[in-house]
């Protein structure tokens, strides 16, 4: 993935994210992006864009209390689940938000 191909990867997934969640917080961190709506506070991050060598990953906090009926975000750690892209094409807009909508609600607790 050339390097201009991942900025406009992450620049989507950013433009989804704030429009899903208009009132998130961006902190840059960890060589990546964490949203949160509790700026203050660790436990607000609800999820993280975050660049790779071949793809950009999505990553939910609490992915595993995700609603994920198709299994769609990978991972099998104890909380974090993740969405890897690695072309814009690659992208469903109505599935990130979908997604990012439910894990600022698992932040929000």
């Amino acid at each position: 993935m050339t390097d201009a191909g991942k900025q406009n990867l992450i620049e989507l997934l950013d433009s989804l994210v704030m429009a899903a969640v208009p009132r998130s917080t961006k902190v840059a961190k960890y060589g990546g992006t964490l949203y949160t709506l509790k700026p203050d506070e660790k436990e607000g991050q609800f999820c993280g864009v975050f660049p790779y060598k071949a793809h950009v990953q999505l990553s939910f906090a609490k992915g595993s209390e995700l609603d994920d009926p198709d299994g769609l975000p990978e991972g099998g750690g104890k909380f974090r689940r993740h969405l890897t892209y690695r072309s814009l094409d690659d992208v469903d807009a109505k599935i990130v938000k979908r997604f990012v909508k439910a894990a600022s609600k698992l932040g929000a607790k």
